[in-house]
């Protein structure tokens, strides 16, 4: 039996976790803070100076940045944003950048030092912009997730955080979360709860995927797989339309994406699936929303406990959720689910994630696959045991395991993979 009070929390965490992006979220992040600090000084940028920690720059070195005519990279982002950033927009921060912004974009660039410095302390998500105009300086820091200005300073004192609509909204706590929760709460819950937000991520999240498989974008992961494997198979669409969604946002486009657990790429794969299994098992719209409801939430509570950015691929978590949500469409509730999300996590655990590029794509596409195989192992009488590896009795007890792998013991492969990463040459090269 679900309480009247852990029903609020579930319709909230996904009123919180579910919201609009442009572009790659960690660019959007320095260019929310960068329009931020711009508009608090006032004037044109004598100079800007930018710290962010390791995941950051992993996370924003090699993408596209929307609405810059091909920019990439955090000293662009941070551009945009200071040229022509609207924070009250938020993760949209430049969506209303114009033909003539762009132009304005690139001569910032050109006439505007700007220093990008790798912050080594210990927040995970973090990043401080501090733009100057003469004798005057601003800062703004944005720490923990995507939209949470922790500081503001001025000339070097600290005055607080911003007002108004940019004000950080204080997250739900997670820790009641369970999959048997998730499941009753999509059981039980009044659609119009939660409808305008799964709406929007079905209506914004299709737009893309649709957009990627017209368009040439990146390694164009989901023509791949419909020209080697056909369309005929539910299976394989699925996995196609989530990587072309990935693919486009991953290198240019300009559509939004509705996020899970601070990703477009952990929101594309937490619901694209599910939607074209559900077309094509023709099933209500009322059930779709349930089974969306169940994916994202699966997702949301897995990458808790591993935290927004780490060296564990969060896409794995949606492909989970979106094998929890394949199982509940076709007549699954707790058991069916439970085994899903325990079969797919021993298979895709081990993806690290090593920035967000094209490849991506194909990890949504691998991370999908698995969330349909852990769904068709239990109900061909298959499974993984506790003892199994990383897998222990118990769906919650496996995905604490999970998330302390990810959380503690991956930290020594976030470093190395930024060596790696700062190591290489900044030009895409063929080998």
């Amino acid at each position: 039996m679900l309480s009247t009070t852990d029903y609020q929390q579930y319709a909230q965490i996904l009123k919180e976790e579910l919201i609009p992006a442009q572009g790659c979220t960690e660019p959007a992040a320095i260019a929310y803070a960068a329009a931020s600090a711009a508009r608090r000084l006032g004037a044109r940028p004598d100079a800007v100076a930018i710290e962010v920690s390791g995941s950051i720059i992993k996370n924003a070195k090699s993408v596209i940045v929307p609405n810059t005519g091909g920019l990439r990279g955090i000293e662009a982002a941070a551009s945009a944003g200071i040229v022509a950033g609207d924070p009250d927009k938020s993760l949209r921060v430049i969506a209303g950048v114009t033909a003539k912004d762009v132009e304005a974009i690139h001569q910032f660039m050109r006439e505007v030092p700007i220093s990008v410095r790798h912050a080594k302390g210990g927040a995970v998500f973090d990043i401080l912009v501090t733009v100057r105009a003469g004798a005057r300086t601003v800062s703004v820091r944005v720490s923990g997730h995507h939209t949470n200005i922790a500081e503001i300073r001025e000339n070097g004192e600290t005055v607080g955080r911003l007002t108004g609509r940019a004000v950080q909204r204080e997250l739900t706590d997670r820790s009641f979360m369970t999959v048997e929760g998730i499941v009753e709460f999509a059981r039980v819950m009044e659609t119009s709860d939660v409808k305008d937000v799964l709406d929007e991520q079905i209506a914004c999240n299709t737009a893309i995927c649709d957009e990627g498989l017209r368009g040439n974008y990146g390694a164009n992961i989901g023509k791949v797989l419909l020209r080697a494997y056909g369309d005929g198979d539910v299976k394989i669409r699925a996995r196609a339309r989530a990587a072309a969604g990935s693919d486009a946002r991953m290198n240019g486009c300009e559509l939004p994406v509705v996020i899970n657990s601070g990703s477009g790429n952990q929101g594309i794969t937490a619901s694209v699936p599910v939607i074209e299994y559900a077309e094509t098992l023709g099933v209500s719209s009322d059930t779709l929303y349930r089974a969306l409801a169940v994916s994202n939430l699966v997702t949301i509570h897995i990458k808790t406990g591993i935290g927004r950015l780490s060296a564990y691929c969060g896409v794995v978590c949606a492909g989970c959720g979106c094998g929890a949500a394949i199982a509940y469409l076709n007549g699954g509730g707790y058991d069916e689910i439970a085994h899903t999300i325990v079969n797919a996590l021993a298979v895709t655990s081990g993806i690290i994630c090593d920035g967000a590029k094209a490849s991506c794509a194909a990890k949504i596409a691998t991370a999908v696959d698995a969330g349909i195989l852990g769904y068709q192992m239990y109900m061909d009488g298959q499974q993984f045991l506790g003892g199994d590896g990383i897998i222990k009795k118990g769906v919650e007890n496996t995905i604490k395991n999970v998330c302390c792998l990810a959380r503690n013991g991956m930290c020594e492969t976030e470093r190395e993979i930024l060596r790696i990463m700062m190591d290489a040459p900044d030009e895409a090269q063929q080998l």
